[in-house]
């Protein structure tokens, strides 16, 4: 019996599987021949690892810049203040304080009053409540107090415990994240935009082999990509794998294979790359922001946990911070592979469903 018209998944494909090959293939040739996409899968990850590490490991005493009111008291304060070495001091008066503070040049203003000192900022901004305690340490020892128990800092370098260590696996989490939506999206989105998937439909290829291909397309790059990143960890700063790097291969093979099932399943209906772009940014923003990226998760309200740690990048990014810094085994790590095994079959198997050629 003849197969059903416009109905390429119904067809008998290739013998041995070729055609899903063949696809792989012009999915890996696509991207080695489009500059963007090597730049934003390997240089990208590199230059943010740089910038972020040399700004947050170059920089460990940073000082913390605050205003004083000019008037009455003001110069003893200032004098005061101007003696701690974590602080910076400048005078100002009423309008320039208040463009300090909207403008965030300074942490807070301190106003001299008749029976001490009366501090202004906004408490809720980062680094607030530091600045306050430094700025209320400096007046007290300006006003004689002396500290019955000495205490000294005794700096963490150990690697694993630095904060570059903490972003490293963050990062591979981004890109995974980020190269598989859109990567994939974008791409999926122009060839229907250009009518080329309504010309595949004329082919014996299925369905799942030309979402498939984008899987394996995506996965042929993926130890090249990981490595360079760890590689220049590595040589730069010092960062060392302590578990496996097969089980970290693991990680990221199962991560690619939830975003790019993402990236399929939110290019599945939309017919321009206006619309698939408002999707993604659906899609990846909140777990940008929430997920534990650049800072941990665990500063946001406890009651938040559950619902952040359900999202895919999430259980991604702690199981490559628990091998790489921790040295955690495959066991250790079975709740986060089975979360991305979940999330990757859930996501691939709804974007067979959802997906249309037109």
């Amino acid at each position: 019996m003849a197969s059903a018209p416009g109905r390429p998944e119904s067809r008998a494909s290739r013998a041995g599987g070729s055609s899903l090959w063949q696809l792989t293939l012009v999915r890996m040739r696509e991207f080695v021949r489009e500059p963007e996409a090597v730049f934003w899968t390997f240089v990208f990850p590199i230059v943010l690892a740089l910038l972020l590490g040399f700004a947050f490991s170059g920089r460990s005493d940073q000082t913390v810049r605050v205003g004083v009111l000019s008037g009455p008291g003001a110069d003893t304060i200032a004098s005061a203040l101007e003696v701690a070495s974590a602080l910076s001091v400048e005078r100002m008066d009423s309008a320039g304080a208040a463009e300090a503070l909207r403008r965030g040049r300074v942490a807070l203003v301190v106003v001299a009053g008749e029976r001490g000192a009366t501090f202004r900022q906004d408490p809720t901004a980062p680094g607030a409540r530091e600045a306050r305690l430094l700025v209320n340490d400096a007046l007290q020892r300006g006003s004689g107090r002396r500290d019955p128990v000495a205490t000294a800092i005794d700096p963490v370098s150990e690697q694993g415990s630095r904060y570059i260590d903490f972003l490293i696996p963050g990062l591979i989490g981004l890109n995974l994240l980020s190269t598989g939506l859109w990567g994939v999206g974008y791409t999926v989105v122009r060839m229907r935009e250009g009518r080329l998937l309504k010309r595949l439909m004329a082919t014996p290829m299925r369905r799942w082999e030309f979402m498939a291909s984008f899987l394996f397309g995506r996965l042929a790059f993926l130890a090249v990509e990981i490595a360079v990143i760890l590689v220049f960890a590595r040589l730069v700063f010092g960062v060392r794998v302590h578990g496996s790097v097969a089980l970290v291969v693991v990680l990221g093979l199962l991560g690619a294979f939830v975003f790019t099932s993402f990236g399929l399943l939110v290019a599945s209906r939309p017919r321009t790359t206006e619309g698939i772009a408002g999707l993604m940014n659906l899609v990846a923003v909140p777990m940008w922001l929430l997920c534990g990226v650049f800072f941990s998760y665990e500063r946001f309200p406890e009651w938040t946990h559950g619902a952040i740690r359900a999202l895919p990048l999430t259980p991604l990014i702690d199981g490559l911070r628990a091998v790489i810094n921790e040295g955690a085994t495959a066991v250790e790590t079975a709740t986060a592979i089975g979360a991305l095994g979940a999330w990757g079959l859930a996501a691939f198997g709804a974007a067979l469903l959802l997906f249309r050629w037109r």
